[in-house]
């Protein structure tokens, strides 16, 4: 069965909450800054088609101010960045996410290792 009732739910709530106080996330102008037809748009939300390619989901990320991979998540994506990223180191990166599943790492703990790798290496998150 086609459509993703649960994004288009998720979608539509938080494009109406913005609405309140800008005119700007009309379904309309949403999907024009989107990238994508209001009528696409419209079905998306009724959970009648599928969620949009990845980098429009990212750009409806962007607009609503929520985590491009969480949301791209809900819609059954990734972010092609990773696939390349896997792709460029497959055995180590497969290696080092069956590990932190199969230790069965919460996000903290994830985010821990993340914070402690950049300290390590000096970058800044926000040059991501």
């Amino acid at each position: 069965m086609p459509g993703n009732p649960q994004f288009g739910m998720f979608i539509r709530s938080m494009r109406e909450e913005k609405k309140k106080r800008d005119p700007a996330y009309s379904l309309r102008k949403f999907a024009e800054a989107a990238g994508i037809s209001a009528t696409f748009m419209s079905k998306v939300e009724n959970g009648e088609f599928d969620p949009p390619a990845p980098d429009k989901i990212k750009k409806m990320a962007e607009l609503l101010e929520v985590n491009s991979d969480e949301l791209l998540a809900m819609a059954g994506k990734v972010d092609p960045d990773l696939s390349g990223i896997i792709r460029d180191q497959p055995r180590a990166m497969a290696d080092f996410l069956r590990t932190a599943r199969d230790l069965n790492l919460g996000r903290k703990e994830i985010e821990a290792l993340t914070d402690k790798l950049r300290a390590e290496r000096c970058l800044d998150p926000s040059e991501e």
